[in-house]
């Protein structure tokens, strides 16, 4: 069986912004809730797909300059926005079979933090949308 090698380096845009360049971790997970529906008389439990339930997990480096984290996400707080991460920059645009994107729809941000600073290191954030639905575009 063939395999395919697959190097990490995915792009994001929050809100319409585009923060690729601002992004080093970038975690998309889809859930559906597992709803029992396990009867009597059954001999095993049964379960069936109830709403989705997803996340989209990031880091960023902090920085403060116009258009950048700091001033794209601070104000999102407490509302719901659309976050896309593609497996490329070129997917954002056009996405294929192998460069797929994936679209968040009204993702709630529950919480961000604007300080997060230790002498001599660069300074991260992490950010978790919550909610929403989860669509995987691939043309």
């Amino acid at each position: 069986m063939a395999t395919t090698q697959y190097l990490s380096n995915p792009a994001l845009k929050i809100n319409g912004v585009d923060l690729t360049d601002q992004c080093t971790n970038a975690v998309v997970t889809f859930t559906k809730e597992q709803l029992e529906n396990t009867a009597f008389g059954d001999s095993a439990r049964k379960f069936t797909a109830g709403l989705q339930n997803n996340t989209i997990t990031v880091t960023l480096y902090q920085s403060y300059a116009a258009g950048e984290t700091e001033a794209s996400i601070y104000s999102l707080v407490g509302t719901n926005v659309d976050v896309i991460v593609a497996t490329t920059t070129a997917a954002l645009t056009t996405p294929t079979a192998t460069a797929p994107k994936y679209e968040l729809v009204q993702a709630y941000l529950a919480s961000h933090t604007p300080i997060n600073a230790s002498l001599g290191e660069l300074s991260t954030i992490d950010l978790v949308f919550a909610g929403g639905a989860l669509t995987k575009s691939v043309a």
